[in-house]
């Protein structure tokens, strides 16, 4: 299952600049840091509405899970913004690196709240 991508816009990524000049070194996944060894990071990400998890690194291959949708909006490095429609159980795999890091930001842009669970796989 996927989310259903409800638009695809840009911003201006100098409304951020100094939240995505300090991303690459935030390594925070998601809100809070349920476990942790030397194969995986268990993260739940969960955000009210309206509220937004701020620009941060994925270096990892890693995996996302819906436990409670909503509507999500995501800020990428590019400029690119996309809002979609989460249902419980869509899950994402994604790959990327140290070499290769993603950075983005996610905001709760619905009514209500919103869970999902992310893992990184570190080895």
């Amino acid at each position: 299952m996927t989310a259903r991508v409800i638009t695809e816009e840009t911003f201006n990524p100098d409304d951020y600049t100094e939240e995505l000049q300090a991303a690459p070194e935030n390594f925070d996944v998601g809100t809070k840091l349920w476990f942790e060894n030397p194969s995986i990071r268990v993260w739940e990400v969960r955000l009210k509405p309206g509220e937004r998890g701020p620009f941060h690194a994925h270096t990892h291959r890693y995996f996302w899970t819906v436990v409670q949708g909503g509507i999500g909006r995501q800020r990428s490095q590019d400029g690119s913004m996309i809002t979609r429609e989460y249902s419980a159980g869509d899950t994402n795999y994604s790959e990327h690196s140290p070499q290769d890091p993603w950075l983005h930001d996610f905001e709760n842009f619905g009514d209500t709240d919103m869970l999902f669970i992310t893992v990184e796989l570190l080895d």
